[in-house]
């Protein structure tokens, strides 16, 4: 009998340890870390960092997209010019909003999987598009004000506003050579950054430099006439430029095969120079 109690006592005692140490282990659970030491922690993934040549490509394509919008804006400006004078309606040419749009809906494409070089280029290409659209809206507002070549396209007059005749068309002594050759221009001298001016309206076809002429302006003035100003210090106008008759489009200086601040000025018919003399003293229309 003393044996049996004695076995109770005994399972009494295991089973208030087991219980204490139970409760033990929960309460102590709670001020534990939720996440176990060994769990593998996800890895942190670096930010991408845009490399030096894509900086490059970025800034390119702002500066690319300036130049668009200033190009846009120049059109703006000359399309409301035109429309203005044409009197046409302002709602049906308003050049500072999109106009109303709509239609059933199509696949949208996206564009997403070209690169920066690739855009760039497109923008290049459009870049092109709008100076050629820019050039004959200027021509257009040429004829519309009343500004049309064959109207001011009469050769007469010097090409200086300020200076003198110093050397005829024909045979001469050349300065360099002291051999006599062939000049198929006249100079004239004046101070150098002195203005050059068109002697008739045209369209600029050249302006830059040309072996010989130094920085060389020439103008088409249709049928079959073009004039030539030689040895300019700095040019004014751009190819395809309208000129007006008068307008100044250099300034007078000495560059490519000159001694001293003058303009060679010829005169061209069919693409062969002839004496420009006798429309230097032509009285103008």
């Amino acid at each position: 009998m003393k044996l049996n109690k004695l076995r109770w006592l005994s399972a009494l005692v295991a089973f208030s340890l087991v219980s204490g140490l139970f409760v033990y282990l929960l309460i102590s659970s709670d001020q534990l870390p939720k996440t176990p030491y060994f769990q593998v922690q996800e890895p942190v993934k670096p930010v991408a960092k845009t490399t030096s040549a894509e900086e490059h490509q970025i800034t390119a394509l702002t500066m690319k997209l300036a130049e668009l919008q200033s190009h846009v804006l120049r059109l703006n400006a000359l399309g409301d010019r035109l429309a203005d004078e044409a009197n046409i309606p302002d709602k049906e040419f308003n050049f500072q909003e999109l106009p109303p749009s709509g239609g059933p809906a199509t696949e949208t494409r996206y564009v997403s999987d070209k690169s920066i070089t690739e855009i760039l280029e497109e923008i290049q290409t459009l870049e092109q598009k709008l100076g050629i659209e820019e050039k004959q809206l200027k021509m257009l507002e040429s004829l519309t004000l009343g500004h049309h070549i064959e109207n001011t396209s009469y050769l007469s007059g010097r090409p200086i506003s300020k200076g003198w005749l110093s050397s005829y068309y024909g045979m001469r002594k050349d300065p360099f050579s002291g051999k006599p050759a062939m000049h198929k221009g006249i100079d004239f001298a004046g101070k150098e950054d002195g203005n050059i001016l068109a002697t008739a309206a045209g369209v600029v076809s050249w302006a830059s430099d040309r072996y010989g002429y130094g920085q060389l302006v020439e103008i088409n003035h249709g049928k079959g006439y073009k004039t030539r100003y030689g040895h300019n210090k700095k040019i004014l106008v751009k190819v395809g430029d309208v000129v007006n008759k008068g307008q100044a489009i250099a300034l007078m200086g000495s560059t490519g095969r000159s001694t001293g601040p003058h303009v060679h000025y010829e005169i061209l018919k069919n693409d062969r120079q002839i004496d420009p003399t006798k429309y230097v003293y032509r009285k103008a229309k």
